[in-house]
């Protein structure tokens, strides 16, 4: 080739800049414009995906304290629960742990919080089982529960018990059962209208074709006050909020609202095994997050949490309140409490149960 046929590949942008030698960085860039182009918008355009990912991952916790807000007030089983997990999180995660206790109006004010807080996974919310309940007993809930948060963990359940004072004349779950059919007044306390005791004692009475007397209380404490004390002859709660009692045989247990037996009361039967077959009441605790929470902070949590509630000392804290350990996917979680919504709004449909 000529020394001008060269010179004019060289301006074109082909071959060397002097015959004989290798082709400069410069030129290789200028070689095939539009196949570059291409290329390097490629490899943008993947950084662009992984780029917000790996930030998130490494960002987070790392911006401030994270905030478990206990619907309810302090002292109760979801501040309780709330301040198990607190310890090891903080632990996990390398990050500060706090509790928010924002109780009112039977959890709706803490969860609306969280579902109002940035979705940045600063903000998560503990709640107990009338977050299932109260879509159907709050016409006016302010948000969504279903589509405006997304469930981290189903923390644990745990069975409601049917108890009465020591000297009470009801000794087994029949006397209750026979004094209802014999059109006796039997009364029983729960922790409030719409509470998970009063619609279950509600749905027993529709299974049995009996009507039992509710009286309301404002909280655990006052019922248990009375119910210690004779005052109302029936009480429904929690085993966190009658165990105690039990113990110090001021009241005695009647029956539980689970499908099976309970460790701590080994000869207490269940509701089901006296002739309800399949009869199920769990009292429960969740982690929530707001549903626009970024998807890897969610699953983040979610394995946290479980790693938590697989810790020895973490399970037998919750055992003490007498809650057994569930843990599981955010589909498990998911599924639970979206049931426990379908059930618990039929009762209240069907019976006409207000809030009030």
């Amino acid at each position: 080739m000529n020394s001008s046929a060269v010179l004019e590949k060289n301006k074109l942008g082909f071959g060397p800049s002097h015959p004989g030698s290798s082709p400069s960085p410069s030129h290789m860039l200028t070689c095939g414009p539009m196949k570059l182009g291409a290329g390097l918008a490629l490899i943008w355009g993947l950084l662009g995906l992984i780029g917000p990912m790996g930030a998130l991952a490494q960002a987070w916790p790392t911006k401030q304290a994270i905030k478990l807000v206990a619907v309810f007030p302090p002292g109760g089983s979801v501040d309780q629960v709330a301040r198990i997990l607190a310890q090891p999180l903080q632990t996990q995660l390398g990050q500060s742990v706090i509790v928010d206790n924002r109780g009112g109006a039977s959890g709706t004010l803490g969860t609306a919080f969280v579902i109002n807080s940035p979705a940045d996974g600063y903000t998560f919310a503990v709640v107990f089982d009338t977050h299932g309940v109260n879509p159907s007993l709050i016409p006016s809930l302010p948000y969504d529960t279903k589509h405006d948060l997304t469930p981290l963990v189903l923390v644990g359940t745990s069975p409601m018990v049917l108890a009465t004072f020591a000297g009470s004349d009801y000794k087994t779950f029949k006397d209750v059962m026979d004094a209802a059919k014999a059109h006796k007044n039997v009364s029983f306390g729960t922790i409030g209208n719409g509470s998970l005791g009063h619609l279950a004692m509600t749905l027993l009475g529709k299974n049995a074709q009996v009507e039992f007397n509710h009286i309301p209380y404002k909280g655990g404490g006052p019922l248990m006050n009375d119910a210690i004390a004779g005052h109302v002859p029936l009480s429904i709660a929690s085993v966190f909020v009658t165990m105690p009692h039990l113990q110090s045989k001021r009241m005695r247990p009647l029956a539980v609202t689970s499908t099976h037996r309970v460790s701590d009361l080994p000869d207490v039967p269940t509701i089901a095994e006296n002739g309800f077959p399949g009869f199920d009441a769990p009292a429960w605790w969740a982690v929530l997050a707001s549903a626009k929470t970024p998807p890897e902070i969610v699953r983040r949590m979610n394995e946290e949490l479980n790693k938590a509630l697989k810790i020895p000392e973490i399970a037998k804290k919750l055992d003490a309140q007498g809650i057994d350990v569930v843990g599981g996917s955010v589909e498990k979680a998911r599924t639970f409490i979206e049931a426990q919504m379908d059930t618990w709004s039929k009762v209240v449909r069907d019976n006409n149960i207000s809030a009030d």
